[in-house]
């Protein structure tokens, strides 16, 4: 077997064994704490009183203290094809933690002699790291992968499957682990756990409407403000925050018989507000935002979707920040058309 390839297989071992020795808590980035606020994953992290890592400090931890709540709030979804990260890697091991977890696995020979041979040099022989970085406990981390919560069975969960590396505290991971944790790896995690409210749109008429007349379409402002989560890494004193804010709200009536105010589709949001409530006196006007139905929908109703857009940025450690890609939520709601009943006299 090739070198490389039989190095990136065994890279790959060692990262399944990581996930499966380690308590479920300990390999993912994130979980809910108390009140669902902040991610307690290094609960049982830090020192384990002796000044040694323990396994879970290089966890991300969530502050969703200012994200959108509710049962019916959920998570954008990117206007591309870009998505959050499925893995990463942060510190995990201090050099006495990493012989112990590694040697029983050399003992047993569980992946191979020549696997085991080849640890051994990498970790302890001098090839590139000797006796485990003994010499240099208080100053570095041994980094590993770790894999997002919920996204255990994505293929991109199998990206990082690098060997362990050591990082002197300080220093950067190396610029040629693109999922090393940063503080825009961070943002990224927290695009993930955005959740933003429900689309469902106020309508006049509501719920029940008729051929040809104009529907009003508006959101509760009050409910649709900027949204943000924080993650950081405590041990590294890294972190980023990642904001949501509502710029437009789309109208598709679930049919092509209808006819959308703008022609568009698309209600920017202006001044703070989405679209306009219908008031009294209001019934000669075109709705600033709304739909109107040209065919009724007969014994059953139309699925109405509304769908926010968000734009998401972040701001983090050393003055960083930038764009992320946009954000979409939505949802529908049933609307009936009636025909309009002539009366004849």
């Amino acid at each position: 077997m090739p070198a490389m390839s039989r190095s990136l297989k065994a890279a790959a071992a060692v990262t399944l064994v990581t996930a499966i020795a380690l308590p479920p808590s300990t390999a993912y980035a994130g979980g809910r704490g108390d009140g669902g606020n902040v991610g307690e994953t290094e609960q049982h992290g830090g020192s384990d009183g002796n000044g040694n890592l323990s396994a879970t400090a290089g966890a991300v931890v969530f502050d969703r203290s200012k994200n959108g709540s509710g049962d019916s709030a959920g998570p954008v979804v990117s206007t591309t094809t870009w998505t959050p990260p499925a893995c990463y890697y942060a510190p995990k091991y201090s050099p006495d933690q990493l012989k112990k977890y590694l040697e029983p696995i050399w003992s047993a020979e569980s992946t191979g002699p020549q696997w085991d041979l080849e640890q051994r040099n990498r970790y302890v022989n001098g090839e590139p790291y000797k006796d485990f970085n003994k010499d240099k406990a208080d100053k570095g981390y041994w980094w590993d992968s770790y894999v997002t919560q919920g996204r255990e069975g994505d293929p991109g969960a199998l990206d990082c499957n690098k060997p362990i590396f050591w990082v002197d505290k300080g220093d950067p991971p190396p610029a040629n682990i693109p999922e090393a944790i940063t503080p825009k790896m961070l943002a990224q995690l927290a695009y993930a756990e955005i959740r933003v409210p429900s689309t469902k749109v106020d309508l006049a008429p509501a719920g029940t409407t008729k051929v040809n007349l104009p529907t009003w379409a508006w959101l509760d402002t009050a409910e649709f403000k900027p949204v943000s989560v924080t993650a950081r890494v405590p041990l590294l004193g890294v972190s980023a925050t990642t904001t949501a804010e509502p710029v437009s709200l789309k109208i598709e009536p679930g049919t092509e018989d209808a006819t959308t105010y703008p022609a568009s589709g698309v209600c920017e949001i202006k001044g703070g507000r989405i679209g306009e409530a219908y008031a009294k006196g209001k019934s000669d006007e075109t709705p600033p935002c709304g739909v109107q139905y040209l065919r009724s929908s007969g014994d059953g109703s139309y699925k109405l979707r509304a769908t926010i857009t968000w734009k998401i940025h972040w701001t983090g450690t050393g003055n960083t920040g930038d764009d992320l890609p946009d954000g979409t939520f939505g949802a529908e709601q049933d609307v009936v058309v009636q025909e309009i009943q002539a009366v004849n006299r």
